[in-house]
């Protein structure tokens, strides 16, 4: 009889381990997650699409080994509502980041709410380590009393960070020689400043999140998901170090600035009834778009030796790794700076993945990816599925990036919303060929652009009102989406048609 119970108990044991290590076994097939995202880099800033004269051999290595999504849109393109986006999958007006967080919008909740489950919680659920290095900028701070200044950088308190446990972040702050974090458990008052280019010292921080050597910036029994925003080359674009500039000192305007809608004479007037737009700003193309190129240089470079530890690490065949970007940058285009309008250079941001177990490398896709897809797309990548949220606005494109099937969406949205209003401001659509937009300004004036991306790939020309059917095909097909996803701008729009 004790031989019995003896043998029972063996069994149970040999059960139980047998469990533990199928549990190790199935976590180490998990593939890792490491999504780079510098802050308004456009995709013709990557030199594999033959655009920019931009040197990027490590963007571009990746690109060649996996997957390039020619057509990744950044659907409201400023940094805090693409970052709302990412982390919630949902778009601005339901998950409050209606535009750019700062002390002025802290009246509006303009922030990251607790209470949407978010990427992250998503993957701290099925079993990841989660990190944020870099830039966040999901805070609105409370203005201070008596103060009138703008405040921008903010503190996020870890009950309103969505499960990452590893913590190198600002909110944000554009000193890239200078910058500063708050570090895991660090209270708002214990801020580290660092006297290094920012792009360089979080590559650093990454590399040794990569190794790992005291276990204790993430478990060494469970996948990991990094993110990883780095703001270069987000201006102030004379931060940055004098070895990058230098392969663009001699080069001159013209050699750089090659785009056929570049106008550094105009005052863009007839774009004046749009307050995103960045006017009057032109002579900061003249003097900064070599060390734009050069800021892109650098970060390619902090990137290609992230991904040297990485491979080093013998991670790299099982690690999904992303580079894109929060938004374009105009640079002289149209005569506008910056971004937060509806043209390529502010909307088409880079999206290159690459996964050796699973993408073959070398493909272009045409795919029209929209920032609320990512979160599900990847998630169910991944395979992280339990605890998906039901309500988000993104679709789950996997199938079309792993195995080329599925039904790819027809159009992409574009936002533009102004402070605490989420029916106000401009909606569009961007499809394979065209680009198309309805305007509201501050006077309730409606206004319709048109292009024909194909024919008129730099979008030089409105061709509102001269191809009448695609215009309405367009029209019929924007209303149909903004239905769709319930969009309070459609009722406004609508009331405004009905008092013409």
């Amino acid at each position: 009889m004790n031989n019995i119970k003896v043998l029972y108990c063996l069994c149970i044991v040999v059960a139980f381990v047998s469990c533990q290590s199928t549990s190790k076994e199935i976590k180490s097939k998990q593939p890792n997650l490491l999504f780079i995202f510098p802050d308004q880099l456009r995709n013709a800033g990557i030199g594999i699409n033959n655009q920019d004269p931009v040197y990027t051999p490590n963007m571009d290595q990746l690109a060649r080994e996996g997957m390039i999504l020619s057509n990744a849109v950044s659907n409201y393109p400023l940094c805090s509502p693409y970052r709302g986006m990412l982390m919630t999958g949902k778009l601005p007006y339901n998950n409050s980041v209606l535009s750019n967080s700062n002390s002025n919008r802290y009246k509006f909740n303009n922030s990251w709410q607790k209470e949407d489950v978010s990427f992250s919680d998503v993957l701290v659920k099925n079993g990841y380590d989660a990190g944020y290095v870099g830039k966040l900028h999901l805070t609105s701070p409370s203005p201070i009393p008596g103060k009138d200044s703008v405040l921008w950088d903010a503190y996020t308190p870890k009950e309103f960070r969505h499960g990452f446990n590893f913590w190198y972040s600002y909110g944000t702050f554009d000193q890239h020689n200078t910058p500063h974090y708050w570090i895991n458990d660090a209270k708002e008052n214990e801020v580290t400043y660092i006297e290094e280019w920012s792009a360089k010292h979080e590559a650093d921080v990454i590399i040794d999140y990569i190794k790992n050597p005291s276990e204790k910036t993430r478990s060494k029994d469970k996948p990991f998901a990094l993110f990883w925003s780095v703001n270069p080359p987000h201006p102030p674009y004379q931060y940055v170090p004098e070895k990058y500039a230098a392969s663009y000192k001699d080069k001159t305007l013209e050699a750089l600035l090659v785009r056929d809608n570049v106008d550094l004479e105009t005052k863009a007037e007839a774009l004046a009834f749009h307050n995103g737009a960045t006017r009057n700003r032109t002579h900061l193309a003249k003097e900064h778009v070599m060390n734009y190129f050069a800021m892109i240089t650098g970060v390619d470079e902090q990137i290609g030796r992230v991904l040297k530890a990485l491979k080093e690490q013998g991670l790299d065949e099982n690690t999904i790794v992303v580079i894109t970007s929060d938004h374009g940058e105009m640079m002289g285009s149209h005569g506008l700076m910056s971004k937060n309008i509806w043209y390529d250079e502010a909307m088409n941001v880079p999206f290159i993945v690459r996964w050796p177990k699973k993408i073959r490398g070398g493909q272009k896709s045409d795919l029209l990816l929209s920032v609320p897809d990512v979160m599900p797309t990847l998630l169910n990548m991944m395979g992280t599925t339990e605890g998906i949220p039901t309500d988000l606005d993104g679709n789950d494109l996997s199938s079309v990036i792993l195995e080329g099937k599925g039904e790819k969406p027809e159009a992409a949205l574009y936002y533009y919303i102004k402070e605490g209003r989420p029916e106000s401001g401009h909606r569009g659509i961007k499809t394979l060929t065209h680009t198309y937009v309805i305007t509201i300004d501050d006077n309730n004036q409606i206004r319709k652009l048109l292009y024909n991306n194909v024919e008129d790939p730099y979008q030089q020309t409105n061709i509102i009102g001269e191809a009448l059917d695609m215009e309405e095909a367009l029209h019929a097909k924007l209303i149909k989406l903004l239905t769709e996803k319930q969009d309070p701008w459609l009722t406004y729009f609508t009331g405004l048609q009905e008092k013409e």
